[in-house]
């Protein structure tokens, strides 16, 4: 009984969803998401460490100060696409990203109207 008691904090609970084949394995999964020689670009990279670019911190005060006027912790992504359209930018560029055939890839005249 003893034992079973030190090794207690081993033991994964497979009702929580969480198979311990794949604890080890889960870090290097997020990383191979990128591909083969793939990395992070810089403007990711400063980001993360704390050196934002003048946009990404407007971005970000503007995601703060809609949070504060409409009392919400946790907008949607519809919130967010209204901030980012507020803040002037437009889709006038075909997408890089293939979004596949049900996605319409459409662009629009860089003064349109945010629609928000």
């Amino acid at each position: 009984m003893r034992d079973q008691e030190e090794n207690h904090d081993d033991v994964v609970d497979r009702r929580n969803g969480i198979d311990r084949r794949n604890l080890e394995s889960a870090e290097q999964d997020l990383n191979r998401r990128r591909g083969v020689g793939r990395r992070r670009s810089d403007f990711v990279k400063s980001a993360e460490e704390g050196e934002m670019t003048p946009e990404q911190f407007q971005f970000l005060m503007a995601i703060n100060a809609f949070k504060q006027a409409n009392n919400r912790s946790f907008p949607t992504w519809t919130d967010v696409l209204e901030v980012v359209r507020k803040l002037g930018y437009r889709k006038t560029q075909k997408s890089e990203f293939d979004l596949g055939p049900t996605v319409d890839d459409w662009t629009e005249k860089p003064n349109a109207d945010t629609n928000c």
